[in-house]
């Protein structure tokens, strides 16, 4: 069963046309349960998508690997530039983590 977007959001100009299955959402919780694929910071992860709506290429970041204008993804990059790390070895990590995670 897919989650979508609500009828009220739709008639606001919502233009999700992404919706999740229960398997992509879980995915999801589970990419958010884990620590920074960059730096490692456990203070909670965000879902960082390599593909836009291609929910299993999403990466487990902190707020500063996610969205800070210096450190960040979406910034200038310095944190990953720092790790000499790129969105594929991030999603290498989550990958590796979320196996991990399973297996307990």
């Amino acid at each position: 069963m897919a989650i979508k977007c609500p009828e009220l959001l739709v008639s606001l100009g919502c233009s999700m046309n992404n919706t999740l299955t229960a398997k992509e959402r879980a995915y999801l919780g589970l990419v958010k349960e884990l620590p920074c694929s960059v730096c490692d910071s456990q203070s909670g992860s965000e879902a960082h998508h390599v593909k836009q709506h291609a929910q299993y290429t999403a990466i487990a970041l902190c707020v500063d690997c996610h969205r800070n204008p210096l450190l960040g993804i979406h910034g200038q990059k310095r944190a990953w530039a720092i790790q000499k790390m790129d969105e594929i070895d991030a999603l290498n990590v989550t990958i590796q983590r979320v196996i991990e995670l399973l297996k307990k």
